[in-house]
């Protein structure tokens, strides 16, 4: 699903936010990337999701050379290829759950009435057709973020991308995503989770990767997450 060959990422001539990262991710597979604030964590995920492009080096994700799309093309990739969810949800507070849900979709050209079966599916699954008509404002923290998933499922994108996305919230709120999370995780969806979280990238990884200025200082795979690695929670 993921392969990043040799990459660099460097910004204004300083120090490089990543350093000669390489990196296969199969499908299906559920990957946390921990380490401290300035790893090269979030670097790494804005080159996944081609919001970046590296310095050097190559990155193909689902077939797709990543890092040889223009801006168009790269906006064309995220819609068919991932969902992104994010550490203060990103919901647009003038539409409703539903319909921030149906955007992408939208977006993508997808029929309406095809488009509103699929959000009105999602959100039964995740615990929130309630709520489809109210606006995320009128929401917990929980809800939002489960309605943020949602909307990164919406187009069943090969790749979920998830960046911090208990970070904004209480205990009782992150573990539902937590639980969330874990449960695509059984249901075979590939993901790439950003996380401090360590207790996240445990319950919701089976194989977990340390950065530590821009590079790669531990991998390990294991049902048992970031233990794998030796980090404590």
């Amino acid at each position: 699903m993921i392969e990043l060959d040799a990459v660099s990422r460097r910004y204004d001539g300083g120090p490089p936010a990543l350093q000669d990262v390489t990196l296969s991710v199969p499908r299906g597979q559920a990957l946390a990337i921990v380490g401290p604030s300035g790893s090269g964590k979030s670097t790494l995920l804005n080159l996944l999701a081609g919001l970046d492009r590296p310095s050097a080096g190559t990155v193909t994700v689902d077939g797709v050379r990543v890092h040889e799309l223009g801006e168009a093309a790269s906006a064309k990739y995220r819609r068919a290829t991932i969902g992104l969810v994010f550490q203060f949800f990103n919901l647009l507070d003038d539409l409703t759950v539903a319909d921030n849900v149906v955007l992408p979709a939208w977006l993508a050209g997808v029929a309406k009435a095809a488009a509103q079966r699929r959000a009105a599916e999602l959100l039964d699954t995740l615990g929130i057709a309630r709520h489809a008509r109210a606006y995320p404002g009128r929401l917990s923290g929980g809800e939002r973020q489960r309605v943020a998933v949602a909307r990164a499922l919406m187009n069943r994108p090969a790749l979920l991308l998830a960046d911090e996305p208990t970070g904004a919230l209480d205990s009782a709120s992150g573990e539902d995503v937590r639980e969330l999370l874990t449960g695509l995780r059984a249901e075979g969806q590939t993901i790439v989770l950003v996380t401090h979280d360590l207790r996240l990238a445990d319950a919701v990884a089976t194989r977990t990767v340390e950065l530590l200025d821009g590079r790669v200082v531990a991998d390990g795979t294991t049902p048992t997450g970031a233990a794998a690695i030796g980090v404590a929670p």
